[in-house]
Parts: C-alpha cells; structure tokens; sequence
C-alpha cells in the first residue's frame, strides 16, 4: 500500500496535469488521444489514484507542452510529512477548476497592469468583507 507521501505526491501531480489541461481548453479525451490513453486513465492521472510512471509523464510534458519540472514545480522539502505544502492544495484545486481557469484567462486578456492591480484590489476587498481576513 502507497504512503500518504507518495499519495499526497501523485495528487499534486495530478492537480498539475489537470490545470495545464484545462489551461489548454483540452478535454480528458482530448488529451487522451494525443498520448494513446483513454480519458478514464487521464481522470485517474488527474485525481492521483494512478502514479504517473517517467515515461508517461514525459509523454504528457510533450503533448502538453511543458518541461516535465512543470508538474514538481510548488513542492516543497521532501521531507515535509505531507510531502507538500497543505496551504497550497486549496489554491491549486481552485486554479485548476474551470472557474478558475476562466478567470485566469480573463485576467490576462486584459493588457493594462493598473487596470488588473485595480482589479486585483477589489476582489480582495470583497473577500475582507466577506469574512475573509487572511488576505
């Protein structure tokens, strides 16, 4: 039976392969297809109940046109009990969400950078009021 490491690990990795899909606009079946696999093996990929073995992380660094260091990226010390930092896995799931992945992409549509710090400022200030004062 795995370790919770290298589960926590292959779900960070997973998470990963997720948002570059979707950053894409490629659907599980989508991407299935460009690496010879179906898109029940993607969604298992994605949700870390299957590890990605080197090969096939290769594969999919390729079709998703990324280094394959893209999917470690935000890993902290491997010597963290979890095997990754817990306050990174709620922005990951968010990021990696299609309403996340639509307001990122909205986000960068738009060219002027005060326009976005301004942006950027309002949201926050809906969050304090709304309860949130972590930010």
């Amino acid at each position: 039976m795995p370790r919770k490491k290298e589960m926590a690990v292959d779900s960070y990795i997973g998470a990963r392969l997720r948002l570059r899909r979707l950053m894409l606009g490629l659907s599980q079946e989508a991407l299935g297809a460009k690496v010879s696999l179906t898109f029940q093996q993607v969604q298992k990929y994605e949700k870390g109940v299957n590890r990605i073995s080197a090969s096939r992380l290769f594969e999919l660094s390729r079709a998703l046109d990324v280094p394959v260091q893209y999917f470690y990226e935000g890993l902290d010390d491997p010597d963290d009990k979890a095997g990754f930092s817990e306050a990174v896995a709620p922005y990951l799931d968010f990021v990696s969400s299609g309403e996340g992945v639509q307001l990122n992409r909205a986000f960068l549509q738009i060219p002027d950078g005060e326009m976005r710090r301004r942006l950027l400022a309002m949201v926050e200030g809906i969050a304090r009021v709304s309860g949130d004062e972590t930010l």
